[in-house]
């Protein structure tokens, strides 16, 4: 089945193009970071040089490895979850389940694989940029020589390549059951990582109370615990759906045309489907709004006292941003790679509401109704997470809840994530509109 999987990716290339996007952006983000203990393992590399690279490498490191972890599986669950007809064909000529497996772990393992090869080139560029920032703002010496070795090599491709097997294990798994006509309701394993992520979150955010409000590190304990709540949150976003579909069933019903009443049952038939694309949203809204209002409540009590910033504060700062574009790109990439991979896969569908008397502005508008509640889901969760960790760390440093905090930080972010998620959704939409209904409908999914 390993020549079938190979054969399956070679004749139908844009089949994980969105996989090997996120695997190839998530792999470029691990080998980046993890150069810098390559790099400060060299026997040229002075004491202070060697403690910022090592903690911005592990700082950034651990938390991005847990984010694009998360990233490549969950986009991953969304391209298997499409071949439930291919499945069922197989399984209905004489594949076994074990056949099958292989197959599309094999073909995960083979995009995984050449993700990490693509991703040395760019990762090696940018682990020298991040070098030049880090010299430029003299937090590293300029006579440290840049590094790309075996840590970075070994994280990038473990991360990727056990992301991608144990996502495509787990998804191809629960296609079967489907194909099978079994649908089941467990998910355990999932429901046990989001409560894990929230417990840890919790925890993260609750240590803040325990640090020293002049401590350089203090912004670390709440930014990872609103990173891990957000994780949770997106692991729990299909129950967050229904219950939102539940509260506006029937206000969008009521809507004129009958798009309402069309997306209220198409989203509560998809839920599952539907949490791969609240996942970057509430990851990239969580992230994003979290580190920046830290950062500028950390940047306002600094100059309230005076003082002049120490290059812990100058390190802190140049990691923040950093983590925020990064990360924030990143994010931004897998949220309109899911989108785009999820509406494409809908072209069927579109037909099938047009045979049946639908017109195509009615579902553009049943699209775009759509990605309006997604959006509030994924700000919603992405919101509660951050906040989680804004508030506590801004009660230790300051003794105020957000001082001087105005709203633009969460409008710039809550903007982004909105123009990205209804610009991909209709733009695909309208693509896929394009095409004949009847000829549509035909389409393999």
């Amino acid at each position: 089945m390993l020549t079938v999987a190979f054969h399956s990716l070679r004749h139908r290339p844009g089949r994980l193009a969105a996989t090997l996007l996120s695997s190839v952006l998530g792999a470029m983000i691990i080998m980046m970071f993890n150069s810098l203990h390559d790099t400060a393992a060299g026997a040229e590399v002075d004491e202070v040089s060697s403690n910022t690279l090592t903690t911005a490498a592990a700082v950034v490191g651990g938390y991005g490895t847990l984010l694009v972890f998360f990233a490549i599986a969950s986009t991953l669950t969304v391209n298997v979850r499409q071949r439930g007809e291919e499945i069922a064909l197989l399984r209905s000529t004489g594949a076994t389940p074990a056949q099958i497996s292989r197959m599309v772990v094999g073909e995960a393992a083979l995009v995984a694989t050449v993700a990490v090869v693509i991703a040395v080139a760019p990762a090696v560029l940018g682990g020298r940029l991040l070098l030049e920032m880090f010299r430029d703002s003299g937090q590293v010496a300029e006579q440290v020589p840049y590094a790309f070795g075996p840590v970075a090599m070994s994280s990038g491709a473990a991360v990727t390549l056990l992301a991608a097997v144990g996502a495509a294990c787990l998804s191809v798994r629960r296609a079967r059951n489907l194909a099978a006509g079994r649908v089941r309701r467990g998910g355990r394993a999932r429901r046990f990582a989001g409560l894990a992520a929230l417990v840890a979150g919790t925890a993260g955010v609750g240590a803040t109370f325990a640090m020293d409000a002049t401590e350089p590190a203090l912004m670390a304990a709440p930014a990872y615990g609103a990173i891990l709540l957000s994780v949770g949150l997106a692991v729990f976003a299909p129950a967050a759906t229904g219950a939102l579909l539940r509260l506006l069933t029937r206000p969008l019903s009521a809507l004129p045309g009958g798009c309402g009443y069309l997306v209220v049952r198409d989203m509560r038939s998809r839920a599952a489907e539907l949490a791969g694309v609240t996942v970057p949203l509430t990851l990239f809204t969580g992230i994003s709004v979290a580190t920046l209002h830290m950062q500028s409540i950390e940047n306002g009590a600094i100059a309230a006292t005076g003082l002049t910033r120490s290059v812990d504060d100058k390190n802190m700062e140049t990691l923040n941003l950093v983590v925020v574009g990064i990360i924030a790109v990143f994010a931004c990439v897998l949220l309109i790679n899911t989108l785009y991979a999820a509406t494409t896969y809908r072209a069927a569908q579109f037909g099938q509401q047009r045979l049946a008397g639908a017109t195509s502005r009615q579902v553009l508008a049943a699209v775009a109704l759509e990605s309006g509640v997604l959006t509030v889901i994924g700000l919603l969760c992405g919101t509660l997470a951050a906040f989680a960790g804004i508030v506590p760390f801004s009660l230790v440093r300051t003794d105020a809840v957000m001082p001087g905090q105005g709203p633009g930080i969460w409008l710039a972010v809550a903007a982004t994530a909105s123009l990205a998620t209804f610009a991909t959704s209709l733009l695909t939409a309208r693509r896929a509109l394009r095409t004949p209904a009847v000829e549509a409908v035909g389409l393999a999914a």
